[in-house]
């Protein structure tokens, strides 16, 4: 997919290194300031939606959330048809997915919050189909970045990279660039370039609740006929440290994860992979995909750790370089929210430049910060819910941390049954609105009384077991 490099003398030039979609999200909007923008890629870029060997992350279910769709369709007007028209069915978070979550069923009903069910390779491919539509964009695939070129004016003048040919040949060469973005995701070592050329790395603070993937796509057999589009069955730690996903997605096929906490990691081999899905406390998934085809190997993932590096610290740093998506802020993968995050980042990046120029000796600092407000509120939530286990590594549970737990669990257990609570919470979930959301008297005023009730009489909601039946404990449809 490599096509040649600019000429130096065509104006501002943005440099983007590495093709995730985090990436691809800040290109788009980078076009809409720079004359030119380059997007290097280590990785070769496939022709079709195919999984590639830079985003192994890719093989697995991935969601992308009310509020990511509206952002993508609006840097890309047209391309939730696209999608759809490729085969990704149309979602409603609660009227098509059934959801067991650690306190029960969610209820189920017409919510109007509705994704896309798709294979991440797809949504890759046509969006970067669109960006190779854009004159002002080029890509430069099986591209080494080497490093950074100081500028003596508190600022980089752009990289030095290695491009690698297909006769096995590689040449190093430089690309002048008035912005640098740093888009390479978990495996970024923008600290260490930072520090190569004297400025000081910024603090990481890491969680890891050790959860592993083991993914494959199944057909759907023929005569196979569900009131669902998909399956999420939620893991509750510490006691059940294992759950699943199965998800529709294009081309009449089942994408199914299994969860794995607490190092209970899902095995790689045939038998392996439906033992644990047999061992899941309801077998709904297991039925389903016990007599399916399968159609792929079984791809395994281990790198789920929450990492967020505090770039929005740094007193000193380059005025034009910036990093963004995993690159700062990346989580554990199961929440689905890296891909919405990496939208609402983009946006992010346009305010920015739409107020600041990137000449602004405060402009990296100044979009770092904002960066940091954007992703505050998905950490918090996130690290909170992997210090249910008690194998996590990083930090550690205070009162706000139980608080939080607590909390959570009676707006779970009120969601199994009262669909204006189930509502806000995948409103929330979907980052359609601010966790916040979920203390509002909205809220407030269906939850504490059944609380208050719950407390008195000293009983507790039992959580399903394997024994429970699959069928009848799926909610019956509410028609609101």
């Amino acid at each position: 997919m490599r096509s040649r490099l600019w000429e130096p003398t065509q104006g501002p030039h943005a440099l983007v290194i590495g093709g995730s979609l985090a990436g691809l999200l800040a290109a788009k909007v980078l076009s809409d300031h720079f004359e030119r923008v380059t997007i290097v890629e280590r990785d070769s870029f496939p022709l079709s939606p195919q999984p590639r060997r830079g985003t192994p992350q890719a093989n697995h279910v991935h969601a992308l959330m009310p509020r990511g769709r509206l952002i993508v369709e609006q840097l890309f007007p047209g391309l939730h048809q696209e999608m759809i028209a490729a085969g990704a069915p149309l979602v409603d978070m609660a009227r098509d997915i059934a959801w067991l979550t650690p306190q029960g069923w969610g209820v189920n009903f017409n919510s109007g919050l509705e994704v896309l069910g798709f294979t991440r390779p797809l949504l890759d491919f046509h969006v970067r189909q669109r960006l190779c539509a854009n004159p002002a964009i080029r890509f430069v695939d099986c591209t080494e970045f080497l490093r950074l070129i100081p500028a003596n004016d508190h600022s980089v003048g752009g990289a030095v990279v290695r491009i690698h040919a297909a006769n096995g040949e590689s040449v190093e060469t430089k690309l002048i660039a008035d912005l640098v973005v740093d888009a390479t995701g978990r495996a970024s070592r923008a600290p260490q370039w930072l520090a190569e050329i004297g400025y000081v790395s910024p603090d990481e603070t890491r969680v890891n609740a050790h959860l592993g993937y083991a993914s494959r796509l199944y057909e759907i057999p023929k005569n196979f006929n569900a009131d669902w589009k998909g399956v999420f069955v939620q893991c509750a730690p510490p006691i059940r440290k294992r759950g699943a996903i199965l998800f529709t997605v294009e081309g009449n096929r089942w994408l199914v994860t299994l969860i794995g906490g607490g190092r209970d990691y899902p095995p790689n081999d045939e038998a392996g992979f439906l033992e644990f899905a047999q061992s899941l406390p309801v077998s709904i998934i297991y039925d389903a995909i016990k007599t399916a085809s399968p159609l792929t190997p079984i791809k395994v993932h281990r790198g789920t750790e929450n990492r967020l590096r505090h770039f929005e610290k740094l007193g000193n740093q380059p005025h034009n370089f910036i990093a963004l998506g995993d690159s700062v802020c990346a989580f554990n993968p199961v929440y689905g929210q890296g891909m919405t995050i990496a939208a609402i980042e983009a946006m992010t990046l346009e305010d920015s430049l739409r107020r600041w120029k990137t000449s602004d000796r405060n402009f990296s600092r100044r979009f770092q910060r904002q960066l940091a407000k954007v992703t505050e509120a998905p950490w918090m939530m996130a690290t909170s819910e992997d210090y249910r286990y008690r194998e996590t590594e990083g930090g550690g549970v205070n009162r706000m941390t139980k608080f939080m737990h607590s909390y959570m669990d009676e707006v779970l257990r009120l969601s199994t049954r009262d669909t204006n609570v189930r509502h806000v919470l995948l409103q929330a979930f979907g980052m359609l609105v601010a966790p916040s959301a979920l203390f509002r008297p909205k809220v407030l005023k269906r939850l504490l009384p059944a609380a208050f009730a719950r407390a008195i009489s000293g009983k507790r909601q039992e959580r399903p077991t394997s024994a429970d039946p699959v069928r009848s404990n799926w909610p019956i449809r509410v028609n609101n």
